[in-house]
């Protein structure tokens, strides 16, 4: 068994930075987010939502077609294309909408690249098969069956603790691992867990996951001088804390039922809460 921390409130609040006079939308935090396929557009509209609601001050959609299209009509301040061009990145938010089977030899190619970089990357869904050879600094976002297939793939055996089967994941690939649950755990690769549970069961709802990338997505972005996972703790407390606002499931009251767009539009009131 490892020691779990647990991730609170206040330790969320020290990761959200008040802008200033002197900030620009590039010092608040450039995030590149190459999500969604034809088959699942909307993944990429809640994870580009979410990093603009998150408090990022650029986001970047790498994309064509539906999921470009589709996030271009929901949020028309988002830069839409194929490639990256110039623009600088502070964070990526890859594999989310995405199916591994069915990726195409350039999409290999160009996630292997972002993987192999420098900058920060949000690893989710249909990009998680490729974390084992990587060198950029990752975190991990699986859920319970993805985390059993990175595991086996890492030659990871599990012992069905989450806390102490994370930190041996996050151990063997040197990384970040964000382990989602009712209780989400989350293991740095120098061994400290936390845990956090602010969200309520409303929250198991698709495509909440990928609302939970863009808000990664933008506290890695703005905070490039923090560990992952304490980027990976506050965005899983806050992320928790919005859905509670959006399903009015706070002070005891039962709530009501929510969609994953509800928990990106409910994150600028949470984040507002956590600064007064």
């Amino acid at each position: 068994m490892v020691e779990v921390r647990h991730w609170s409130r206040s330790d969320t609040a020290s990761l959200l930075r008040v802008p200033t006079a002197k900030d620009d939308k590039y010092s608040r935090g450039v995030v590149a987010v190459r999500t969604g396929s034809a088959d699942y557009p909307g993944a990429a509209v809640l994870g580009v939502e979410a990093a603009w609601r998150a408090g990022a001050g650029y986001v970047r959609f790498i994309g064509e077609g539906r999921a470009a299209d589709a996030v271009i009509a929901r949020r028309p301040e988002t830069v839409a294309g194929a490639d990256l061009g110039r623009t600088r990145v502070d964070a990526w938010v890859i594999g989310s909408g995405t199916d591994a089977e069915h990726r195409t030899a350039e999409e290999d190619l160009a996630l292997r690249g972002i993987l192999h970089g420098s900058v920060a990357v949000v690893v989710d869904a249909g990009a998680l098969d490729l974390v084992s050879e990587a060198t950029a600094p990752m975190l991990l976002t699986p859920h319970a069956g993805e985390f059993a297939r990175i595991c086996e793939q890492s030659s990871v055996r599990t012992k069905g603790d989450h806390a102490s089967d994370a930190a041996q994941l996050a151990d063997a690939l040197e990384c970040t691992v964000l382990l989602k649950g009712a209780t989400t755990v989350i293991a740095a690769p120098d061994g400290e867990v936390v845990s956090t549970a602010s969200a309520p069961a409303w929250l198991a709802t698709a495509g909440s996951g990928d609302v939970l990338a863009g808000v990664l997505g933008a506290l890695a972005a703005a905070n490039p001088q923090e560990p992952l996972a304490r980027v990976a703790a506050a965005g899983a407390w806050l992320h928790g804390y919005a859905a509670a606002i959006a399903s009015d499931a706070l002070e005891g009251r039962p709530g009501h039922p929510i969609v994953a767009l509800d928990v990106a539009e409910a994150l600028p009131t949470a984040i507002a809460d956590l600064l007064s």
